[in-house]
């Protein structure tokens, strides 16, 4: 009796309660997981910093720079990205470029032609005079409209006595690349009946060669100064003289001191220049990370899918295709064969020890104690276990970071880009059309062959591009008068256009016929493909395939949000 009082005393436990108590209890508790998690998401918003995508881990970073998500890394003819890719491209080092203002107006009350001396009317035209520096000056601001100016140097006589030679550092208006140029031009002077100079004419590009080395005793020329204080940005400058010389040891002692890291054999060779690149980036991380120099091997086998014969092509070097004078001044890499050599002689000697690792799960972090001279990787035969970036899978991840900054394409290449951007005065737009086996293929793209005919890109065109405009056609398509009805509206432009660049009688065919040892250098189809996507890039307008002239998706059907992701 006495509990039945108790029980029925506690009105909350009764019966005809018990639903509205538990309709109660539960809602408490979802408004306490409620305020648990705004608070837990305020936490997260306020203390959260996106990751800078280069630190992603392997699958995420693939995506990023090959649209591939798979780690063997699928097929590409794209080109691959470089550091210069990741540079901000707003950088304040681009906002202090010459006006025409700062050139110092002559004596005369501002008129734009310098007078000289009498007794200076006859004879050879001097090229160190500083009103005839002022004029150039002027000249090439008011003449190349599309571009700024960030340096002048000092005129150097030409090859006759009415012509000067001048560089300068420049970059485009609207360019859209953190990177410098150089050029360097032939000017000729005319002078008048009173002495008055004026410029009568500018050479092509790079046409004044007297001007492109900066002599020894040779005086600064002008350059405006910065604003406050800024931190020097170190940028490709395209057209400056290349330095790719291979780096040497000073000496028994400083070798002997030095600690290496050196990968032997291996899956990687002949594959795309997107997995030699991924391979080659984990072996120079961890290089860096170990504190230790990259034995490098700088001849590379060209994937057949690059090459004219349609085959694997081996005996090409790095230098061919990437800028190796910025790599080896930004960090430490020697050449294998001149290791090995060096090796040779005093090893014995100097008692110099080698650290074998034949299975790629040996860490970094694993080998960050080693003391040996020497450590070397050898990896085995079987794919794709025998792949260099497998070193860098995993926990290795979090340890060491592929240095993208240090890999910047070829400055030959790109000088090839400057020209044509520059006999196209960097002002065009660019249109990139995909057609080739996609264009067949109706299955994986129903509408690509038909939204890239003539007639489609007319109609196209006509919103996005003005009439009359310079364009730039960066295509897989054969045959280019397939594009011919498009010069009804505009002036096309495709990259064999401008084959004497890298003719026989071309700066680039002789350099790089010098760096291989006088034999002749193909400019073979990666070469195309990179020098065409650099042209397209410095378009002022920009006409992709898929994402403008068609809803097609790049990789096939049902494919498009999978990119994407």
């Amino acid at each position: 009796m006495l509990g039945r009082a108790t029980l029925a005393r506690t009105g909350s436990f009764r019966p005809e309660n018990l639903g509205q108590n538990a309709l109660a209890m539960i809602g408490n508790l979802c408004f306490t997981i409620f305020v648990l998690g705004v608070l837990i998401f305020t936490i997260i918003a306020a203390t959260y910093e996106p990751e800078d995508p280069l630190f992603h881990p392997s699958t995420k970073i693939n995506t990023f720079l090959t649209s591939t998500s798979n780690a063997t890394f699928k097929s590409d003819d794209t080109v691959v990205k470089t550091g210069e890719d990741f540079m901000a491209s707003n950088q304040t080092a681009f906002a202090t470029f010459i006006n025409i203002t700062d050139v110092e107006i002559p004596k005369d009350g501002g008129a734009s032609t310098p007078e000289l001396r009498a007794e200076n009317c006859v004879g050879p035209l001097d090229c160190r005079d500083p009103e005839v520096f002022h004029l150039m000056m002027r000249k090439a601001i008011e003449h190349f409209k599309d571009i700024h100016f960030y340096r002048f140097g000092k005129p150097v006589p030409a090859n006759n006595d009415s012509s000067c030679d001048m560089a300068w550092r420049f970059r485009p208006k609207e360019g859209k690349t953190a990177a410098f140029y150089k050029d360097y031009r032939r000017f000729v002077i005319g002078r008048s009946e009173n002495c008055t100079l004026s410029v009568v004419g500018i050479g092509d590009y790079h046409t004044g060669v007297n001007a492109r080395k900066r002599k020894k005793n040779q005086k600064p020329g002008f350059e405006k100064a910065p604003a406050g204080k800024q931190k020097p940005v170190l940028l490709p400058v395209v057209g400056e003289t290349v330095n790719d010389s291979l780096p040497v040891v000073e000496s028994e002692k400083s070798f002997s001191r030095g600690k290496y890291l050196i990968y032997n054999g291996g899956g990687d060779r002949c594959k795309s220049m997107n997995h030699y690149l991924w391979s080659f980036l984990c072996a120079l991380g961890e290089a860096q990370y170990l504190n230790r120099t990259l034995i490098m091997d700088l001849t590379i086998c060209l994937n057949s899918m690059y090459s004219s014969s349609n085959q694997d092509e081996e005996g090409k070097d790095f230098r061919f295709y990437f800028d190796f004078e910025h790599l080896k001044e930004a960090a430490s890499v020697l050449d294998q064969a001149q290791f090995w050599e060096d090796w040779g002689k005093w090893q014995k000697k100097d008692k110099l020890s080698l650290y074998l690792v034949e299975d790629f799960r040996v860490t970094p972090m694993k080998l960050a104690e080693v003391k040996d001279t020497l450590i070397m990787r050898k990896f085995g035969s079987v794919e794709p276990d025998n792949y260099w970036y497998r070193v860098c899978e995993g926990e290795t991840e979090s340890f060491v970071q592929r240095p993208w900054r240090l890999i910047w394409k070829s400055r030959r290449l790109m000088d090839i880009v400057s020209a044509i951007a520059s006999r196209l005065n960097w002002d065009y737009d660019a249109i990139h059309i995909e057609r080739g086996d996609k264009a067949k293929n109706k299955e994986l793209w129903p509408n690509l062959a038909a939204d890239t005919s003539p007639d489609a890109l007319l109609s196209t065109l006509g919103d996005k591009i003005e009439d009359g405009r310079n364009i730039y056609i960066a295509t897989n398509e054969p045959d280019t008068s397939f594009f011919d009805p498009l010069k009804d509206k505009y002036t096309t432009h495709f990259l064999d256009e401008y084959k004497d660049l890298w003719d026989e009688n071309s700066e680039w065919y002789s350099e790089t016929t010098k760096l291989n040892k006088g034999v002749p250098v193909e400019f073979d189809g990666y070469m195309r493909v990179s020098v065409d996507t650099e042209v397209f890039l410095r378009g002022k307008k920009q006409i992709e395939t898929f994402n403008d002239l068609t809803n097609d998706c790049k990789d096939g059907i049902n494919t498009c949000n999978t990119a994407a992701s």
